[in-house]
């Protein structure tokens, strides 16, 4: 039978497929940038044990990001949602992972790649609910829990007391995590980092938790930029690669060495209900040479509501509110002539024949950004069946957001540079 792979978003990698490419996954993080795997690239770990067909991969990547927007919009929300996933256990965790060493001596885990989200959670000895991989806190000299006096400790959700110990509860996806703040050393690249301040993971329920934790880059007080601002002024990007890569790694760089100095910006907007998310000003959608008819309220950004539009690194597929997805599709489909639409799961734009797709561009205030074929389609490797990579918002969930996901970002670099409040695109081949 032969396999299919699935991209960068996408497509699954089979485990003899990706030994056969021989990549290269003992490579030294170097300065302040590290690589970024895909969770299913022959590099992770976590990538599924049986090879899926297309069409499965497909169907799980969905059920993922149904997921990941019923918890984007509790998150605007400030009320917790249960997602309601499908029989099958499916691991929801976010779509990367980067290598960080805790500790002294430093004990390595790859933990996944937020910007959605504010603090680090690390499995912890004795954990219940977790993977089989931990962080063995009594091996670590620089250890140390944090108590209920800690300032850091009203920076958490939900704070307890029981004991001399500061603990708290979250939720997550379909997940819900009990942690003990804790503080110890974190080494990302070759920047040491005394001190961190995270969540030593004792319980957790559901299959949301990222296997070997979290390291959350969003804007909040317990957040990685805010834990590293002299290190590194509150400036990060990333580059996630597309599935021709053959190590399948991007890059993560942090501070503002380094950075592109080519690269179109657009203002970053701040919602003080939800601070971590990086809302920007999506004004308008431009397919072929058309700007499409969009109300201007589902591209609105209302602080009140939540509504506007994110960029979102553990979304796989870009989502958006059911009328500014409505006009985007029926114009694509209008210049795709002679074709019948088929629909895969929650795509309804698909095509059994080989098609010429349009462009389709984002526009935002101040830069525009046209997608290449590789951001808007995805294909089976037969070749049998092209759609749109894109698709609204589920049903079940009163979101508001349009979340720009992770397969449109794929070969650009995406600059947050949080001092100047600003977002930065430029076009890049992140092998």
């Amino acid at each position: 039978m032969k396999i299919l792979l699935f991209s960068v978003a996408i497509l699954c990698f089979s485990l003899s497929q990706g030994l056969n490419q021989n990549p290269k996954c003992e490579i030294q993080d170097q300065g302040s940038t590290l690589q970024v795997f895909h969770i299913y690239s022959p590099c992770s770990p976590f990538r599924p044990s049986k090879p899926l067909s297309w069409e499965e991969s497909v169907l799980q990547m969905q059920t993922k990001d149904q997921a990941r927007l019923q918890y984007l919009s509790s998150l605007v929300a400030k009320k917790s949602v249960v997602p309601i996933a499908s029989g099958r256990q499916i691991i929801q965790s976010p779509t990367y992972i980067i290598k960080a060493e805790i500790g002294t001596p430093p004990q390595t885990m790859l933990t996944a790649m937020d910007n959605s989200n504010d603090a680090a959670w690390i499995p912890c000895t004795g954990c219940v609910g977790c993977s089989s991989t931990v962080f063995d806190i009594a091996r670590s000299t620089t250890f140390k829990p944090l108590g209920c006096q800690s300032p850091e400790c009203k920076q958490v959700p939900n704070p307890t007391c029981g004991g001399a110990s500061c603990s708290f509860n979250v939720t997550y996806g379909s997940s819900t995590i009990a942690a003990n703040l804790s503080q110890d050393t974190i080494t990302l690249a070759t920047d040491p980092v005394p001190g961190y301040t995270f969540g030593c993971i004792q319980k957790a329920t559901g299959s949301s938790v990222p296997p070997q934790g979290l390291i959350g880059l969003g804007r909040g007080p317990l957040s990685l930029l805010s834990q590293t601002q002299s290190l590194y002024q509150s400036t990060f990007s990333y580059c996630l690669p597309n599935f021709r890569s053959v190590n399948f790694s991007g890059s993560l760089r942090l501070g503002p060495i380094g950075q592109p100095m080519r690269i179109k910006f657009t203002p970053l907007l701040k919602n003080p209900r939800r601070p971590s998310l990086y809302y920007v000003n999506l004004v308008g959608i431009r397919v072929g040479r058309k700007i499409v008819d969009i109300p201007p309220a589902a591209l609105g950004f209302d602080a009140t509501t939540g509504a506007g539009t994110i960029i979102d690194s553990g979304t796989v597929f870009t989502r958006l509110v059911a009328p500014a997805y409505t006009a985007v599709r029926d114009e694509f489909r209008r210049r795709i002539k002679n074709a019948n639409v088929t629909s895969l799961g929650g795509f309804d734009t698909c095509y059994s024949v080989p098609i010429v797709a349009p462009t389709l561009t984002f526009l935002f205030a101040g830069m525009n950004v046209t997608l290449p074929p590789d951001n808007l389609l995805i294909h089976s490797t037969a070749g049998s069946i092209t759609c749109l990579a894109m698709a609204s918002a589920p049903e079940n969930v009163n979101s508001v957001l349009n979340v720009i996901a992770n397969m449109q970002q794929q070969n650009h670099r995406i600059l947050f540079d949080v001092p100047n409040s600003r977002l930065g695109v430029a076009r890049e081949l992140c092998t």
